[in-house]
């Protein structure tokens, strides 16, 4: 019976498989399509967020991405399709904001904070090297158990 179950639903699952396929490129002209890909790529997906809309298989990311084809069809530059959308959205949609004044920490941030845990890091290992020896706390844990191998080795 179990066996049945299992033939049941490999069955069920190669079905399903065989029945999924990709989606065919809405636009006639591949020039087009890999523009509006370019685009989509650069563009985060409002709905999944951690996605491009490229990849996303949101309904928002299939209108956003038919929004980019039909600004490219009449003419719009990648550049122009990107400036609507943060427009319309905000910096938020872009994976790669610009820099300017709100977004200034957001890429300086992580420079800054590498300096600083460098330089924390140095002043502390020098004072440590300026300490005497006695100011340091012997490891209590290691005596009796290097006192039990000895015992031991003798034996």
């Amino acid at each position: 019976m179990v066996r049945w179950w299992c033939l049941w639903w490999l069955c069920a699952c190669v079905s399903m498989a065989a029945g999924a396929k990709e989606a065919a490129p809405a636009a006639d002209d591949p020039a087009l399509e890999a523009r509006v890909q370019h685009v989509a790529i650069e563009l985060r997906c409002l709905v999944c967020q951690n996605q491009t809309i490229a990849d996303s298989k949101a309904g928002l990311a299939d209108d956003l991405r038919r929004e980019i084809r039909e600004q490219l069809a009449t003419g719009a530059t990648d550049d122009q399709v990107v400036q609507y959308m943060t427009d319309r959205y905000g910096d938020f949609i872009r994976y790669r904001p610009a820099f300017k004044s709100s977004t200034a920490l957001l890429w300086a941030g992580p420079g800054i904070l590498l300096v600083g845990g460098i330089a924390i890091l140095f002043v502390v290992l020098r004072r440590r090297s300026r300490m005497s020896p006695d100011r340091f706390e012997p490891d209590t844990g290691d005596a009796p158990a290097d006192a039990d191998e000895d015992k031991a080795v003798r034996s």
